[in-house]
């Protein structure tokens, strides 16, 4: 059954997730790489920019420059982006200290689809996949320009393409604008993730595929409660809380754990299918098809992405999945009766 698998799925080491970041000029894509390349989250990240002079590096975090690329304590590291966009990558990965996760920053007047075509380059084959396409949108400004079309189409263009959206300054734009945004989008676009936020505060969790996230050794309740944890999720109808800036969104969670095998045909179609609300879903699967491999479930917005791990590292097979998702948008009973579904009798 080892074709009802992605082509390219494989047992080799697991590929370094690419988030591309898109967004017209001033939504606050920058604000959102300067808050990772300075935090303090864990997380060690590449972050590809067109222009050093944009980022406000803490001077105390920088440990390194060389060759366009400055060094962070904090594991990170800031690359500046050159005219071969290929050649960049390559060298990004190849770093002495390989980043977990690499973000894109896609300049505020490209369309990011021909950014993303560059990563179906043969020389990335194994090495690098494409965990989301991120929109950030200034829900103050988005119509701002009408004597200007095409400034609209690109926006448009630009959320088209998208996984998520970060619909961002909704504190300065107000709720009656914030909802205008939002049903303009609705009624241009299927089914699109839309994270409101103020200087793009998203959690960690929600933006990024890794972190603290370990498949195999993943427990449900460290994954949502752990201290270390650097994400600010309020998990609600659990009685348990993170507290963090108040000016964050909270997003609802919801678990799903089980022994049984699960059909790889049904789990990709009920990934595909998950309610508008859930952001994130993500998971270590035992199924059928492939029963002595363990299978990672990563969902972004529109994006479902499943590979095969080599073992089980001595660990019980099992499935464990988290879901993340809008407040108010997690109906457990509807989760788990699409999951439920998959399970082989």
């Amino acid at each position: 059954m080892l074709d009802t698998i992605d082509h390219d799925l494989s047992v080799n080491p697991p590929p370094i997730p690419v988030t591309i970041l898109t967004g017209f000029l001033g939504a606050g894509k920058t604000t959102l790489l300067n808050r990772i390349l300075n935090g303090d989250h864990g997380l060690r990240a590449a972050v590809l920019v067109n222009d050093f002079g944009s980022i406000n590096i803490d001077a105390e975090l920088v440990v390194g420059v060389e060759n366009n690329v400055i060094s962070l304590a904090n594991g990170c590291i800031c690359c500046s982006l050159r005219d071969d966009l290929v050649q960049t990558i390559l060298q990004t990965i190849d770093h002495p200290e390989q980043p977990e996760y690499i973000l894109l920053e896609a300049s505020g007047v490209a369309d990011p689809i021909g950014i993303a075509m560059t990563f179906n380059n043969p020389r990335f084959l194994d090495r690098i996949r494409m965990d989301s396409i991120t929109c950030v949108v200034d829900s103050e400004q988005v119509f701002a320009h009408p004597e200007y079309p095409m400034v609209m189409d690109l926006q448009l263009r630009q959320i088209a393409s998208a996984d998520m959206l970060i619909l961002n300054k909704v504190d300065l734009a107000g709720a009656e604008q914030v909802e205008k945004v939002k049903r303009m989008i609705d009624e241009r676009f299927n089914n699109i993730r839309i994270m409101e936020a103020n200087y793009c505060e998203v959690p960690y969790e929600i933006l990024l595929a890794v972190g603290r996230f370990d498949p195999i050794g993943m427990a449900t309740e460290t994954i949502l409660h752990d201290s270390h944890t650097p994400f600010n999720i309020d998990v609600h109808g659990k009685g348990e809380h993170e507290h963090g800036s108040e000016h964050r969104p909270t997003f609802d969670t919801w678990s799903y754990e089980t022994d049984g095998s699960l059909s790889l045909e049904a789990l990709r179609k009920t990934a595909r299918k998950l309610p508008g609300g859930v952001f994130r879903c993500k998971g270590i699967i035992r199924t059928a098809d492939v029963p002595d491999h363990p299978v990672v479930l990563q969902v972004v917005g529109r994006r479902v992405d499943i590979t095969l791990l080599e073992k089980w590292n001595g660990n019980k097979p099992g499935t464990r999945i988290v879901v993340i998702g809008a407040p108010g948008s997690i109906d457990e009973m509807d989760l788990r009766q699409r999951f439920d579904a998959c399970v082989l009798q």
